[in-house]
């Protein structure tokens, strides 16, 4: 399902420019759950891909318009209906975490995989989503050997600065999943 380059060849790839290097001797040993929509609580997977890619048109909205020169990036977006795009190689670091702590380690870019769920912190997110994201998550968990304890929320690493994926996000329904 995944080959040598790091690329899941279930998803559709749309290779972000947003990436570098992992640093060297780093284990990845860490998910992170990631909420989207653009704007916040519409659901456009184009605007989400277009942010990615570094492609993003405002057009006249005052929202888009203030993160149009952002340059961040995820390994994965599941959408509304569960389907999967991958952005960056697994072996390579995403730009998702931001200034970031887990467990007394800075830069939780360096050895993690961000997954991002469109979605937002005020909504439940759908079914299809949870399967898809447990799915990914074991086969993750199996190809890079990371502990299944290690699946967090961008709150969790990043707290007082980010919220997501929301107190609507069903952490026991995706445990029994996995």
């Amino acid at each position: 399902m995944i080959s040598h380059d790091g690329i899941i060849n279930v998803a559709e790839f749309c290779p972000s420019p947003n990436f570098d290097e992992r640093p060297n001797n780093v284990a990845i040993d860490l998910i992170v759950i990631h909420a989207i929509s653009l704007p916040a609580g519409r659901y456009n997977t184009q605007l989400i891909k277009d942010l990615f890619l570094n492609c993003l048109d405002p057009g006249k909205d005052e929202f888009l318009g203030s993160i149009k020169d952002l340059k961040v990036s995820s390994h994965f977006l599941i959408t509304r209906k569960g389907a999967l795009i991958q952005f960056v190689s697994t072996n390579k670091r995403a730009w998702h975490a931001g200034i970031s702590n887990y467990k007394g380690r800075e830069h939780c870019n360096d050895f993690s995989i961000g997954i991002e769920l469109e979605g937002c912190d005020d909504e439940e997110f759908e079914q299809h989503q949870y399967h898809s994201l447990s799915k990914l998550i074991n086969f993750l968990s199996m190809d890079l050997k990371i502990n299944k304890k290690n699946i967090v929320g961008h709150a969790d690493i990043a707290p007082g600065r980010k919220t997501d994926p929301g107190p609507f996000f069903d952490w026991t329904l995706l445990q029994s999943m996995l």
